[in-house]
């Protein structure tokens, strides 16, 4: 019988976690990434991976509280079981990353140095200066490259995923294209982990990689994989606006003390240097006093859209507001924060050191993806406990399968048997928000956790009995001859006349991200939702009738993005759709029409289906109850007081 292989697509921390995962129980594995793995969009991380260590211990704090606190930040919509898992998990994984030789920041005494991130009242955030995610991903690589040494790690960069292969509703492999040679073909394997992170591109400007257009996802989707929450798009409160694309300015600089303000007089001409403290108003620190500049990230965006928006306060009178770290020392802020402030400096021309920077809130992470399944641990108490007081004693013990049974083959498996989701693509660990430093987390606790979960499905259920590798050449074949057929027939739609708008993919991308900025992000309506779903709909009766530029049948760039533009609509079609049908308020979805959290209608998954069909198919959407049996939903206030616009606020002279 041959060798059981597993495939993983994406090369970022939860691929790289997985690969070395099921590499080293004894599958061979076949790593593929669009980029080279060391570009996977996980090198962007800035901030930070979250943990309780041995000194938030001793000042009082535990596992438990950072489960609670995650459960509580993503406004109860989470899946309370894997999060509790993962809470427990995260000081044993930072050690992993130790060991294998992350820079971690160290403090005077030795210990890895811990900041404030958004969400929370202790220090629990675990970091390598502003670079985070760069020096992790290089650490997984290189446990991956000793994998590859010996044969048992394969892998294929700058090929891109197209499709999976299912064999009597299992996933059985997936045909790929060599984005330099333009082949097609398949590849067998007995589990198939999608690990292909985000989908900010549909918004056209984000503050992700541009090759993070949700297109992975998307095809699974329509291969008939369910997409859970769709609606949940986080957006990040400070990022640095740009003409091309939109840069994230780290939740890190308001982790280590920096202050969101803006001038009490409307359209202050002053340089910010030259505005007294009285003039200045720090309206997250009034309104939040017990978290201040660290509440969540879809509050502050909130908050910040007020300011700017609706009371016209906004810096200069735009669209922005002041992320000041001028009172902290230099030096300090080189060390702790070098990479983020260069990259400012680069692109806006001021030295955050001295000069306060200008932000403003930009689309950064999907909370919904691919759902998956799981089963419970251990830990089932009789009834749910109220929200965990900090600093209190723990009311469980961080032990291993508490929350999730270790090795369960279907931990964080879709409803397709063995396709599996981790990383940003899995929907299940930041419900309706997203707390900072959970992200690099996520990612790696699924592929080391769960890549034991891939192992035993491979090697107990369905694999075991018909191999990949045994199934008919005809499964495989036919894959490639469909996707195949879809490249000659965009390529045979490229013209040598005058580009027409209206069938141009770039044009059509453009729109489709204008639209949903406009309608999907910080505020939300009914009929600004509906006019969305029209606007979609327009978009893919164009798409249908798309033409390409470009003909080539070699390195043709503009093929692979008209191909993502296809799925980019049916991501957006399910992101618009749920947040027309989750009639409420509930973390970074925000309904003017609905602004209250409705737990009796809607503490509940939205579950987007893919219906196949003419004009790229249909989504259907229904909503599912979640499992709350662990924490109690409660008030989300972070201790809010009401607040009024400053009595300065009037246009200056």
């Amino acid at each position: 019988m041959a060798q059981h292989r597993v495939i993983v697509v994406g090369g970022g921390l939860a691929g790289l976690a997985a690969a070395v995962r099921i590499a080293e129980a004894g599958l061979d594995v076949d790593l593929f990434s669009m980029v080279p793995v060391k570009r996977s969009h996980s090198v962007c991380a800035q901030g930070g991976i979250n943990a309780c260590n041995e000194v938030a211990r001793q000042q009082g704090f535990s596992e438990y509280e950072h489960f609670d606190e995650t459960i509580y930040g993503g406004d109860f919509l989470a899946d309370q079981h894997p999060v509790l898992e993962m809470a427990n998990w995260a000081p044993k994984i930072i050690d992993l990353l130790d060991r294998m030789g992350v820079p971690f920041n160290r403090t005077s005494e030795g210990n890895r140095d811990l900041r404030l991130f958004g969400g929370s009242l202790f220090k629990r955030t675990h970091f390598a200066g502003a670079t985070t995610g760069q020096q992790l991903i290089y650490a997984l690589d290189e446990q991956v490259r000793r994998y590859e040494s010996e044969g048992k790690v394969t892998k294929y960069e700058f090929w891109e995923f197209l499709a999976p292969v299912l064999h009597e509703g299992r996933a059985a492999g997936i045909v790929a294209q060599d984005l330099r040679t333009m082949q097609i073909r398949s590849f067998r394997s007995d589990a198939v982990v999608m690990a292909t992170g985000g989908c900010g591109l549909v918004y056209g400007k984000s503050t992700m990689s541009v090759m993070c257009t949700g297109a992975a996802a998307a095809r699974c989707f329509r291969a008939g994989a369910w997409y859970g929450n769709p609606e949940m798009i986080q957006v990040h409160p400070t990022a640095i606006p740009g003409a091309d694309k939109l840069r994230l300015m780290s939740e890190s600089a308001r982790g280590e003390g920096g202050r969101v303000w803006v001038p009490k007089r409307a359209k202050d001409p002053r340089d910010p240097k030259q505005i007294p403290e009285s003039e200045r108003w720090y309206f997250l620190e009034e309104k939040y006093p017990a978290y201040g500049n660290i509440v969540p990230r879809d509050i502050a965006t909130r908050e910040i859209f007020d300011v700017c928006v609706n009371m016209g306060l906004g810096v200069g009178g735009e669209n922005q507001v002041y992320l000041d770290l001028t009172h902290r020392d230099p030096d300090y802020l080189t060390r702790k924060l070098g990479g983020i402030l260069e990259i400012y400096e680069k692109f806006v021309g001021d030295d955050p050191r001295f000069t306060p920077m200008k932000i403003f809130p930009a689309v950064h992470y999907s909370m919904g993806g691919l759902w998956t399944t799981y089963t419970k641990g251990s830990y089932n108490p009789s009834s749910a406990l109220p929200k965990h007081k900090s600093g209190a004693p723990a009311p469980i013990d961080a032990k291993v399968g508490m929350g999730l049974q270790l090795g369960a083959p279907n931990n964080s498996m879709t409803n397709i048997p063995g396709l599996y989701a981790f990383g940003e693509v899995n929907f299940a660990y930041h419900g309706a928000n997203r707390l900072g430093a959970n992200a690099l987390l996520s990612c790696i606790f699924d592929g080391l956790f769960c890549g034991v979960s891939v192992f035993n499905y491979v090697k107990n259920e369905a694999p075991a009995k018909a191999p990949a590798a045994d199934l008919p050449a005809g499964v495989f074949e036919e894959g490639v001859s469909r996707e195949a057929a879809r490249v000659k027939s965009l390529l045979g739609t490229a013209t040598a006349g005058a580009a027409d708008v209206a069938t141009n993919p770039y044009a059509i991308g453009k729109e489709l991200g204008d639209e949903m900025t406009a309608a999907c992000t910080v505020v939300r309506t009914e009929t600004r939702l509906r006019q969305c779903l029209s606007k979609i709909g327009e978009l893919k009766d164009r798409y249908a009738r798309l033409k390409l530029s470009d003909g080539s049948g070699w390195t043709n760039q503009s093929l692979s993005y008209a191909r993502a533009v296809g799925d980019m609509l049916a991501v957006a079609e399910a992101i618009a759709m749920g947040s027309l049908e989750r009639r409420e308020s509930r973390g970074a979805h925000y309904r003017s029409d609905f602004p209250d959290r409705n737990d009796a209608e809607f503490m509940k998954t939205s579950l987007a289906k893919h219906v196949a069909g003419p004009g790229g198919g249909t989504t259907t959407l229904e909503f599912v109850p979640i499992d709350a049996s662990l924490v109690a939903p409660t008030a989300r206030t972070y201790g809010k007081k009401e607040s009024k616009k400053p009595e300065m606020a009037g246009a200056a002279s």
